[in-house]
């Protein structure tokens, strides 16, 4: 029995340490690896090369040379060069699977190869020639078909390795030995590296010196996140985060007091820049059950985005041309291209009044034949005046590629988000918890809805359900249909407006509630709570039947505020206010858009609380002041392109927003539903017991003469308090109390002086109605 006891204490401290390991961060565990196979190649070369690594050393060489033959020579230097490769940057899915590929048929064709054209009779001069490898392939290939067959397949076999390794088709080899000749032969080439191909291998299309300290001055001129007005907050880190490898572009210098001539020639950049860095998928830590968030495959890949291109170059020509004419003593020093907009960068003399240039925008705009220019005077952070003109040749923006991009991998937050690329081709992502509310809004066709879509794939692609619950209202009923039965759900997708209020105050009842967790156990944020919560720091109270489990955070996203504030303005916008004002802490953030930004649906209290603001076109210069209180929505070209104003920053930064198709959210959520079912709250939708118990004491005796009142209302299409005493032959406070019991009931909209109440609900409801308040 004590033996026993000593082999199962031994057995339960390694699965401890396992399950220890398990926890390492990522990296540590990928240096580990690499570590690992770099001893690994120091003893095959010592034991293979100088046959001195001692007794195990001289069976590790035994049996290399058995497998390999010949080529256990190499094999140090392969192991090396995977320890290297490991140890560098993260391992991508795809390129493993090349690799492995690729150096598997090189190592099969060449073992083989040597097997055929040495022939070995004997073991020994089976460890000279192709190793059991070369012998089970090239010996069985030569007894089939022959060695005059054999060594064209095997030779066929090795260049395929060679193309896999350097993802080099067929149809691009003419092209890459152009490259490879020019790179020899010291000539500049402007050719785009071939997609996909391996990142370990040389670069044939790195830029030189020269054009190196071209962009020496562009990369200077790259602003902080202070430069354009989005300072991150000291005490929690940056709500909004830039990815750190901008697309630079060429600077014109021009020495102050001279033109730039217009037959200069500009030195053309390569045509597209480097694709986003692609990056691991994220672990999940601390997270119950088998749940794995959807692979990043399942979003596409954009195209390769254009650092230049020739209307540029006619733009800069005519923005010069324009000053010439009017004589002012301005330059053009640069651009950057963004996907939608290109914003040019223009000095001024001393003396000249930055105004003048604003004063020509009628002149530029018709100089370079787009109505929508819009002027900043200046950009900030820099000494110069942008004039943003769209591209006539614009790119979409993939979420698959913001997602996969070192901005979004850097931070692994489960309620952080993909926006788009801002102006200066950056991608750029924000985290919701940081914001903590956000408000959007747009006309139809601004590209409202493929943010929304992009907020949600990007949670789902992110997060768990452990980690982040979803709350969404779709009184349009059409938009957000693509994610029901998500598990990440707290109730089906919310449809009917006066459902959508009483979800509202749930989830002012759940903040609640979770403050009261919060107040009980002496912490201030809902991450500190879940924990204690996790290290057993918190539990119930003795007696208390309750297990103390992690809050996770709930997102509730409003598609279309206006309809919530016809249908029940005072309850709504009380249940906003106090989310907004409070439920920050208790992990709980809001999403309410929408595209009729008036100050009957965006008010005062709601714009007070909800400090962050995302805006896309709007059809007026009105509407733009109500959702940035400050105006340039009104000059945004639609289609995703917007001004982002997060919490904290003086200006607007312009952005265009990521796409994500119908398809690829059809397979995320696809991905997800297969995974677990969803767990819905019951009590959700369902108005609050005081609630009824208040309806219901109003009502008393009058139920009868309500119902009639209602049915004669929504027939009618009329609420009036003196038809109602005329059809009902009631005195005037008899009238007044049941248009009142109506519009506690949501039937009626409040009054507005002696005009006719707005009636909510329409005849094809009026039996549902009637139904609901009989139970009731």
């Amino acid at each position: 029995m004590g033996l026993a006891h000593s082999v199962g204490w031994v057995a339960r401290g390694v699965g401890r340490q396992a399950a220890t390991a398990k926890e390492i961060d990522p990296e540590h565990r990928r240096d580990g690896a690499g570590l690992l196979m770099l001893g690994l190649a120091i003893l095959v070369g010592v034991a293979v090369w100088a046959g001195s690594a001692g007794p195990v050393g001289a069976r590790l060489a035994d049996a290399v040379r058995l497998f390999f033959g010949a080529l256990s020579v190499f094999l140090p230097l392969l192991l090396l060069y995977g320890a290297v490769r490991l140890m560098r940057k993260p391992a991508d899915p795809e390129h493993r699977g090349r690799s492995v590929v690729g150096w598997g048929a090189l190592i099969v064709a060449t073992a083989s190869l040597l097997h055929v054209a040495q022939r070995p009779a004997d073991d020994v001069e089976l460890n000279g020639a192709g190793g059991l490898i070369g012998f089970g392939v090239g010996a069985l290939l030569e007894n089939a078909v022959t060695a005059w067959v054999a060594v064209p397949l095997l030779v066929l076999l090795l260049i395929f390795g060679l193309l896999v390794i350097t993802a080099t088709p067929i149809n691009r080899i003419p092209e890459r030995l152009m490259l490879l000749t020019d790179v020899l032969l010291g000539r500049s080439s402007a050719r785009a590296p071939l997609p996909g191909a391996d990142p370990d291998l040389p670069d044939l299309d790195e830029p030189g010196d020269g054009e190196s300290k071209r962009r020496a001055p562009a990369r200077r001129r790259q602003g902080s996140l202070a430069d354009i007005g989005l300072a991150p907050d000291p005490d929690d880190g940056p709500a909004v985060v830039f990815d750190e490898d901008p697309i630079v572009h060429d600077t014109v210098l021009v020495p102050r007091g001279k033109k730039v001539p217009a037959s200069r020639k500009t030195p053309e950049p390569p045509e597209h820049s480097p694709l986003p860095t692609r990056a691991e998928q994220l672990d999940i830590s601390a997270v119950e059950g088998d749940y794995r968030l959807p692979p990043p495959s399942l979003l596409g890949k954009g195209a390769a985005p254009k650092s230049r291109s020739k209307a540029n170059d006619e733009i800069m020509a005519a923005l010069t041309g324009v000053f010439d004419q009017f004589n002012l003593d301005a330059q053009v020093t640069g651009f950057t291209r963004g996907p939608t907009v290109t914003r040019y960068e223009v000095e001024v003399g001393p003396g000249v009044k930055v105004e003048r240039i604003t004063q020509l925008s009628r002149n530029i705009a018709y100089a370079v034949k787009s109505p929508d220019v819009r002027i900043l005077s200046p950009i900030p952070g820099k000494s110069a005046v942008g004039v943003e003109i769209p591209n006539t040749d614009p790119e979409n923006v993939s979420l698959g590629d913001v997602l996969r991009s070192h901005a979004a991998t850097a931070d692994h937050h489960p309620m952080l988000v993909a926006l788009g690329k801002d102006i200066e081709g950056r991608f750029v992502v924000a985290n919701l918890a940081k914001m903590p509310h956000i408000l959007i809004a747009g006309a139809t066709g601004a590209g409202k809805s493929s943010c929304l879509n992009s907020l949600l794939v990007s949670i789902l692609t992110r997060a768990t359900p452990d980690e982040v619950r979803l709350l969404l209202v779709d009184p349009k009923r059409v938009e957000m249909t693509a994610y029901e039965g998500i598990p990440h759900l707290v109730t089906p997708i919310v449809t009917n407006a006066k459902k959508a209020a009483d979800a509202l105050e749930w989830v002012v009842r759940e903040m609640d509630m979770r403050y009261d967790d919060l107040a009980a156990n002496g912490v201030r944020h809902i991450d500190d709570f879940n924990r204690k919560v996790r290290s057993g720091e918190i539990t119930a109270p003795p007696g208390v039947d309750r297990v103390m489990k992690p809050y996770p955070y709930l997102l509730v996203i409003v598609d279309e505020l206006a309809d919530l504030m016809m249908v029940a303005p005072r309850d709504v916008e009380d249940s906003v206010v106090r989310i907004t004002q409070l439920a920050r802490a208790a992990g709980i953030h809001l999403v309410l858009a929408t595209q009729r930004p008036s100050v009957d649906v965006v008010t005062g209290l709601i714009k007070a609380n909800v400090p962050s603001r995302l805006a896309f076109a709007t059809s007026s210069l009105a509407d733009s002041r109500v959702i940035l209180d400050q105006p340039g929505a009104e000059k945004l070209l639609g289609r995703g392109d917007g001004l982002f104003l997060p919490m904290g920053a003086s200006k607007p930064a312009r952005f265009q927003g990521a796409w994500v198709d119908e398809s690829e959210i059809a397979d995320v959520v696809k991905f997800c539903k297969d995974q677990r079912e969803p767990e819905f709250r019951p009590d959700v939708t369902a108005p609050p017991e005081s609630k009824k118990k208040q309806i219901d004491e109003e009502v008393g005796e009058d139920l009868e003469v309500l119902l009639q009142a209602i049915e004669l209302v929504v027939t009618s299409q009329f609420g009036s308090t003196s038809m109602l005493q005329r059809k009902l032959r009631v005195g005037f406070a008899k009238a007044g109390r049941l248009m009142d019991l109506m519009e506690t009931r949501g039937i009626v909209g409040p009054s507005e002086g002696s005009k006719a109440r707005e009636v909510l609900i329409k005849p094809d409801e009026l039996e549902e109605t009637l139904a609901t308040l009989r139970v009731d």
